[in-house]
C-alpha cells in the first residue's frame, strides 16, 4: 500500500512539474517565438533586440541563484506556483506594451519570476526519488524544455496567421496563471507530507550511513577546483546554446537566405534533438554510475558529457561553414538535432553532477552557482552577442560562439580526472 502511495504522488506530482515547467520555458520564449511579427509592427534593431534578451538573462541569473540557495528553506510547491503565476502575468502585461524600454523592463520581471522554476524541481525530485533514479527523472523533467521549445515555434508562427502576437502573448500567459494554482494543489514537497517515509529515511533503514559524515563547512566547499570547472564548463556551454537558439533563427534568415518557416522548422529540430539528448545523458550515465560507482577522482559521467561537448564543436562549425540558401532543408534540420542533441545532455549533466558532487549540506548551494555562471553565459549571449553580430555579421558572432566551446571541451577533456568530491573527504570513504 506504501508503494502504491508512493507511485501515485510520484506521477501526479511529477506530471504537474513536468507541464508547470513546460509553460514556464514557453512563456520565456515567448519574445523569441513571436519576434518575427513583432518585428513587422514595432521596429527594432539588433541591439535593441538583444537588450530585451539580456534583460531577462540577467534578472533570471539573479533569481535563479537566490531561489537555489533559499530552496532549502521556503516551501517548493508555493515558490514553483508563485513564479508560474508571476510569469503568466507578466506576459499578459507584455502583450500591452509597445516600447523597447517597457518591453525591457517587463522581460526583466519574466526573468525574476522564471528564476522561481527550476530549483523547486530540483529538491522536490531529490525528496521523491532514489539517488540512482535522479538522473534519469532529472533529463525526463528538462524535456520539459524541449517540447516547449520544439512546439513554440511552430505553435507561434501557426497562430501568427491568424492573431497578432499580442494575442499570443495573452493566451500563453493566462495558460501559466490557471495552471499556477493547478501546482499549488498537486505538488507535495516530500513524501512526509503526505504521511509516507521520506526516502532519505527509507535510505538510511537499509543501512546507508548517515549524511552528516558528508558535510562540509561553506569554505572547504567553496574551495573545491570541480566547483568552478562544472561552472566555467556551464557558462560556455550554456551560453553558446542560447546563442544559438535565440538567434540561430535570424542567421539562418538573414545571413543563410532561408525561409521564415524553415528558421522556425531548424528551432524545433534543435529542441526535439534536444529533449533526445537530455534522456540520453541521463539514462546512460546513471548506468555508467551504477556500474563504475561513484569516485573521488573522475566521474563515471564524464565520457559522454564530453563526446556531447564535442558534438556541439563540430554540428556549430558545419552549421557555419555548409549551410546556404541552397542547402537541402533535411540537412540543416539534422544539424539543427544533432547541436540540441549534443548541447542539452550536458546542460542537464552539469545540473545532476553539480548536485550529486557537493557536500549533502550545500547541494542546493552548489546547483546555484553552477546554473549562476550558466546565467552569464546566457546573458553574454544576448547584448555583448548581438553587438558581434550588428558590427561584423551573425558569421562572426557565431564563429567566436565556436572557438570558445572548442577550447572549454579540451581544457574540460584534460582535466577530466580532478578530484571530482566537493568538499572535505571523510576518512571512512574510499
Amino acid at each position: 500500500m506504501s508503494t502504491a502511495g508512493y507511485g501515485y504522488y510520484r506521477t501526479t506530482i511529477f506530471l504537474a512539474m513536468f507541464v508547470g515547467y513546460t509553460l514556464y520555458y514557453f512563456n520565456r520564449k515567448t519574445f523569441s517565438f513571436v519576434m518575427p511579427s513583432l518585428m513587422e509592427e514595432i521596429k527594432l534593431d539588433k541591439d535593441d533586440l538583444g537588450m530585451i534578451s539580456s534583460s531577462q538573462s540577467l534578472a533570471y541569473a539573479i533569481s535563479k541563484f537566490i531561489s537555489g540557495v533559499l530552496s532549502d528553506q521556503i516551501s517548493a510547491r508555493w515558490l514553483f506556483s508563485i513564479g508560474l503565476f508571476m510569469v503568466g502575468g507578466i506576459n499578459v502585461i507584455f502583450s500591452w506594451s509597445s516600447t523597447v524600454a517597457v518591453f525591457s523592463v517587463l522581460w526583466f520581471f519574466n526573468g525574476l519570476g522564471q528564476g522561481l522554476g527550476w530549483p523547486p524541481c530540483g529538491r522536490v525530485l531529490r525528496k521523491w526519488f532514489e539517488p540512482s533514479q535522479f538522473g534519469t527523472w532529472w533529463a525526463v523533467l528538462s524535456c520539459s524544455m524541449n517540447l516547449a521549445g520544439s512546439l513554440g515555434p511552430i505553435i507561434a508562427t501557426v497562430m501568427a496567421q491568424s492573431y497578432s502576437w499580442r494575442t499570443i502573448l495573452s493566451i500563453s500567459g493566462l495558460s501559466c496563471v490557471v495552471f499556477s494554482f493547478v501546482c499549488l494543489l498537486v505538488i507535495r514537497n516530500e513524501p512526509k507530507d503526505v504521511g509516507l517515509a521520506n526516502i532519505e529515511v527509507a535510505g538510511a533503514k537499509k543501512g546507508n550511513t548517515g549524511t552528516s559524515s558528508d558535510e562540509s563547512t561553506l569554505k572547504e566547499f567553496l574551495l573545491s577546483p570541480y566547483l568552478w570547472l562544472l561552472s566555467l564548463g556551464y557558462l560556455v556551454v550554456f551560453g553558446v546554446k542560447t546563442a544559438c537558439t535565440d538567434w540561430g533563427q535570424l542567421f539562418l534568415i538573414q545571413d543563410k537566405g532561408q525561409s521564415t518557416l524553415m528558421g522556425s522548422s531548424y528551432m524545433s529540430a534543435l529542441e526535439v534533438g534536444g529533449l533526445l539528448g537530455s534522456l540520453a545523458a541521463g539514462y546512460f550515465t546513471d548506468k555508467a554510475v551504477a556500474q563504475q560507482g561513484k569516485r573521488i577522482y573522475g566521474n563515471p559521467r564524464h565520457f559522454l558529457l564530453i563526446v556531447m561537448m564535442a558534438g556541439m564543436c563540430a554540428s556549430m562549425y558545419l552549421f557555419r561553414v555548409t549551410v546556404t540558401s541552397e542547402s537541402p532543408k533535411v540537412w540543416i534540420l539534422a544539424l539543427g538535432a544533432i547541436f540540441g542533441f549534443s548541447s542539452y545532455g550536458p546542460i542537464a549533466l552539469f545540473g545532476v553532477i553539480a548536485n550529486e558532487s557537493a557536500p549533502s549540506n550545500y547541494c542546493g548551494t552548489s546547483h546555484a552557482i553552477v546554473a549562476l555562471m550558466a546565467n552569464i553565459g546566457g546573458f553574454l549571449s544576448g547584448f555583448p552577442f548581438s553587438t558581434i553580430a550588428k558590427h561584423h555579421g551573425w558569421e562572426m558572432a557565431f564563429w567566436v560562439a565556436e572557438i570558445s566551446c572548442v577550447i572549454t571541451t579540451v581544457g574540460f577533456f584534460l582535466m577530466r580526472n580532478i578530484r571530482t568530491k566537493m568538499g572535505h573527504i571523510p576518512k571512512k570513504d574510499d
